[in-house]
């Protein structure tokens, strides 16, 4: 078999253990992975400007926007005027978004990430090198990405189907 082909194949696993893990994850949630992501950035710095969480996992401005957007309808965040400026916007998690967290099953990278930390320093470089290379070859180097992937609604997949 070809060696592009081995590489082809082992992307589209990649993918795969991606889009499967995703749909497990709205699954047991009712979370995409991008909209927990940015709960957890939320949680983590308290009262949070949408811009910073936006700098913070790596996603653009209007991205976040639309996912802060869904997690508000869904009662999971909430949108507060800043004590300290009243022009500006924070960030605050519900109890609702709270209990989500809590009980929301890991993000995938979670064992990638403590995997990755066990291989030796030139291992990582390579790796990270090889797949950069790997995103440049595809046109991919300047999409809005995170360490994340799918961003969709709140409502399950079967009423997201609904027409009526």
């Amino acid at each position: 078999m070809s060696t592009y082909l081995d590489v082809l194949i082992a992307l589209r696993r990649i993918m795969r253990a991606i889009d499967l893990h995703s749909k497990q994850l709205v699954r047991v949630s009712g979370l995409t992975a991008p909209q927990l992501l940015v709960l957890k950035e939320v949680q983590l710095l308290g009262h949070a400007k949408p811009s910073i969480v936006a700098k913070n996992v790596h996603l653009s401005q209007a991205t976040v926007t639309s996912i802060i957007d869904r997690l508000e309808r869904a009662g999971l965040i909430r949108r507060e005027r800043s004590q300290k400026d009243r022009r500006a916007v924070d960030l605050t998690l519900t109890e609702e978004g709270e209990r989500k967290l809590k009980d929301a099953p890991d993000l995938l990278q979670a064992d990638f990430i403590k995997r990755f930390e066990k291989l030796e320093d030139w291992e990582r470089s390579l790796l990270l090198s090889s797949i950069q290379r790997v995103a440049g070859m595809m046109d991919a180097g300047d999409l809005d990405v995170a360490p994340i992937l799918e961003i969709g609604d709140l409502k399950p997949e079967e009423e997201q189907h609904d027409f009526h």
